[in-house]
């Protein structure tokens, strides 16, 4: 089976290695050669971690890295593609625009997949001509690692496409959880909140970011505090969903707490900026409080 997978960031790239350790044929595609060379060296990477800790032969990983190929046009990566996953940045207009291109160069049978973690999968479909086969596909961070495929059903997803996915996902060693098309479907309408309350918690005063974790973690088992979590998510990822959240279910326990939108306008996203409740040093796994969080 060939799959496209749209966009070489975190997600993208995690998506088109287990797809290709799996046997699948997998065209990779960014507008970037850049991203996408950068995104083969990470694979690269992760691919010689799983060899390091023998869950993996040098032949496999050597195997995987064969059924990758690179596209910076997405008509020809998709050309021949069965299944597509999107994994563009979480912005609605961007992705609505991808959906529209793919359903003009994809295959009229090709199954039209979006990594998407918040927004309407009816919605996204409703821009194609094929919205019986536009589905959601929510891989969790990291793909490679973790179990979850959230399987999500827009308003017009045929049964026999739905089965189909849950089927591919259990061929890539994952457990797929089929959820309706309602904003943050269900992983991020019950985690978002509980970041966002830790934010106000920390905003409020009640506890430090070490604390407000530390309970989180020790006292709920939670293997990453919610702070932490919120950095590594990205603080601007988790505005976004938040903002679907609050919007598409009108309800005001879903807005963002004041200081999680003014870190985001200050640049603070977390892991990725180098600083957000936690400070980032390249090469060290030491957590460090950031600066302006510290007592």
């Amino acid at each position: 089976m060939n799959v496209a997978v749209i966009g070489s960031g975190t997600m993208g790239n995690g998506i088109a290695h287990v797809f290709a350790q799996h046997g699948f044929a997998v065209s990779l595609i960014d507008i970037s050669q850049p991203a996408l060379d950068r995104a083969l060296g990470t694979i690269t990477k992760n691919l010689d971690r799983q060899v390091a800790k023998a869950t993996l032969s040098e032949d496999d990983k050597t195997a995987t890295l064969g059924r990758l190929r690179t596209y910076t046009s997405l008509a020809e990566g998709v050309a021949t593609a069965e299944l597509v996953v999107e994994a563009a940045t979480e912005n609605v207009d961007l992705k609505l625009q991808i959906f529209r291109d793919l359903d003009q160069h994809a295959p009229a049978e090709a199954i039209l997949a979006s990594n998407t973690s918040s927004i309407s999968i009816t919605k996204i479909a409703a821009v194609t001509k094929r919205p019986q086969q536009v589905i959601g596909m929510h891989f969790m961070n990291p793909v490679p690692v973790m179990k979850l495929v959230e399987v999500i059903r827009g308003y017009a997803t045929s049964d026999d496409v739905t089965a189909r996915v849950m089927d591919l996902a259990r061929q890539l060693g994952k457990t797929p959880t089929e959820v309706n098309d309602y904003p943050g479907f269900v992983a991020n309408r019950i985690l978002m909140p509980m970041i966002n309350e830790a934010i106000i918690t920390l905003f409020e005063g009640v506890a430090g970011v070490e604390e407000i974790d530390t309970v989180m973690k020790l006292g709920m088992a939670h293997p990453m505090g919610p702070l932490q979590l919120a950095d590594f998510i990205g603080l601007d990822v988790c505005l976004a969903i938040l903002r679907v959240l609050h919007e598409g279910l009108g309800n005001p326990k879903y807005a963002p707490c004041p200081l999680l939108v003014n870190m985001v306008m200050a640049g603070r996203l977390g892991v990725k900026s180098g600083e957000g409740f936690y400070q980032y040093t390249a090469g060290s796994k030491e957590l460090v409080v950031a600066e302006r969080f510290r007592k």
